[in-house]
């Protein structure tokens, strides 16, 4: 029996679907069918619950599925470890990232990367928060880049970088002619935000919440871009991270403007599954994210350095 049976099982098992596992291992669904039906055969024993709607496994499944990520873990580990030895790092990293993070956040490590090791593919989709922990949990994805990272058993956490959070109106608004200002000062302002499952959103309504104040949002969006236009054309003022708009404030299109007191900030995290060996190529991905970039950050509100 070949290694890739026991592959096309532990992901199987892991994705809780025929196609994705069928997509994960570049073979049809058919393909899996036949695979798990030739594992009963070989050993004797049915593997997959087929009374139950849902998916699930034999004792004897249980059982071969912990063998086949301990068989899957050596041969891989033995394969990077070679590729290590004659010092080659390529392949393909498939990641996943909120819109904002890819973006905004995301380029310049990518470009870096991609400048030391031109033979690595870096295959990046756009995904709503909830969607790239179910990716990398299911192993469709080798990375995601998330905002307010969640612990989670399956997964490995790692922090990326922190984003400082501004308000941003247009620039003929009253408070962008402030250098700081309190939360307090929103309280008759017509606020565009995020949708309620955005983890930037609950930062936000946490943010309000400690301040005591109410805001009832007149605009939400899924994504930073569309909230920035909203605020472009005058429909409100909205919290986002600062680097999202360093672009904007340049172009005069936006006005960015700190709070007053301690900062309030967005912590950017790396998720991968947990248990599974890396590449030598995620190794080396992994180090370029945790690298400071050299450079700096536009000023606050586009003002000379």
């Amino acid at each position: 029996m070949q290694v890739e049976s026991f592959k096309v099982f532990r992901d199987l098992v892991e994705s809780r679907s025929f196609s994705k596992a069928a997509s994960l291992n570049f073979i049809t669904q058919s393909a899996v069918s036949q695979q798990v039906r030739a594992m009963e055969e070989r050993f004797r024993v049915p593997l997959i619950e087929r009374s139950n709607k849902r998916f699930g496994l034999t004792r004897e499944g249980e059982l071969l599925y912990d063998a086949s990520k301990q068989i899957v873990f050596q041969v891989d580990s033995l394969q990077h470890q070679l590729s290590e030895m004659r010092n080659v790092v390529s392949g393909t990293i498939r990641l996943s990232t909120v819109y904002s993070i890819g973006l905004h956040e995301l380029p310049p490590y990518l470009k870096k990367f991609l400048r030391e090791f031109p033979s690595v593919n870096v295959h990046v989709e756009y995904r709503r928060s909830n969607q790239v922990y179910d990716e990398v949990g299911e192993g469709t994805s080798d990375l995601g880049l998330v905002a307010f990272p969640l612990q989670k058993k399956t997964l490995k956490v790692e922090p990326f970088r922190k984003d400082r959070l501004v308000l941003i109106c247009v620039p003929t608004h009253e408070l962008a002619k402030e250098t700081e200002i309190a939360v307090a000062r929103l309280k008759k302002e017509k606020f565009i935000g995020f949708e309620p499952d955005i983890p930037t959103r609950k930062a936000v309504d946490k943010i309000f919440r400690e301040a005591g104040l109410e805001v009832n949002p007149v605009m939400e969006f899924d994504n930073i871009e569309t909230v920035k236009r909203a605020v472009e054309i005058g429909a409100g003022v909205s919290i986002v991270p600062r680097q999202t708009v360093e672009q904007e404030v340049r172009a005069k299109t936006l006005a960015a403007v700190e709070f007053i007191g301690q900062p309030y900030y967005r912590p950017l995290g790396m998720i991968y599954k947990s248990g599974r060996v890396l590449s030598p190529a995620m190794k080396r991905f992994l180090n370029v994210l945790k690298e400071p970039l050299e450079t700096p950050s536009a000023p606050i509100n586009g003002a000379a350095a």
